[in-house]
């Protein structure tokens, strides 16, 4: 047997956790984690579908971005895309996108689904393209969720925005983290402040963070939109539709009838 097949499991506590550390823990979780994430989750996610988060909240419907047929012809930067199937839905409107992640296993994942749209690996703290180079920018759980510094990443995005772009993205509703992660009736009491915005953090036998997961309330995330020089146009929290009978992590029918669980920030670069 290998070493990893005795490796302890991470302890879970909440601690603090800077740039760094969260982004080295991303990179690594993500790279170890992909493939069952896709595997886990790549039937509901599709292909080339744009979906916002575990309630299914469907892009083509949605329309956050805009008026379906308005995204022809638009260069659009998706950050933490994961295999890219939101990239390739947007290719499919006559969009031209660039799928951003961190995780070189992640954009692997998308090659094996296919390719035609670009990829690049980089940190979303510091995105590697022209000032003015997109004219929108997305994310769907991806990159906001797990940086120490959300308003570094919002300037940047803010950066290769042209003017009157719009940037959009999903996070964990901030509510969710006075709940226990649980997707049954354990979930559904409140076990935490809501106010305590120490990280989560899973870390290995020698204190090393391997997993970072940082909580801003719902005003944390609104002044950082603001800080990161745009304008909060929209605030989308998802109902959880009746179609939907699958648990996700903490995610479930039971929990998304009664209590948001997903916020989506719709966002302007006047």
């Amino acid at each position: 047997m290998s070493q990893e097949m005795y490796a302890a499991e991470p302890e879970a506590t909440r601690r603090d956790a800077g740039e760094a550390e969260s982004s080295r823990a991303s990179r690594g979780w993500w790279d170890r984690n992909a493939d069952e994430y896709q595997g886990d989750h790549g039937a509901f996610l599709g292909d080339d579908r744009f979906v916002w988060g575990p309630e299914g909240l469907d892009e083509a419907e949605a329309r956050l971005l805009g008026p379906t047929g308005a995204l022809k012809g638009l260069d659009v930067l998706e950050i933490g895309a994961g295999a890219a199937q939101c990239s390739r839905w947007l290719a499919a409107q006559g969009a031209r996108p660039v799928a951003l992640d961190l995780s070189h296993r992640q954009l692997q994942h998308a090659l094996r689904i296919g390719e035609g749209v670009p990829l690049v690996e980089a940190d979303a703290g510091r995105l590697p393209f022209r000032d003015g180079s997109f004219d929108l920018a997305c994310s769907a759980y991806g990159a906001v969720p797990f940086v120490a510094d959300p308003v570094r990443v919002f300037r940047e995005v803010h950066r290769v925005l042209r003017p009157g772009g719009r940037w959009a993205f999903s996070v964990t509703h901030p509510i969710r983290w006075a709940f226990p992660d649980e997707p049954g009736p354990e979930g559904l009491s409140v076990a935490a402040s809501y106010f305590d915005r120490t990280p989560y953090v899973e870390q290995d036998e020698r204190g090393d963070a391997v997993y970072v997961e940082h909580h801003r309330t719902l005003g944390d995330r609104v002044r950082d939109v603001v800080a990161g020089g745009f304008r909060l146009a929209d605030l989308v929290e998802p109902e959880w539709p009746a179609w939907n009978d699958q648990e996700w992590g903490g995610w479930s029918p039971l929990r998304g009838n009664l209590i948001p669980g997903t916020a989506i920030f719709v966002c302007v670069r006047d």
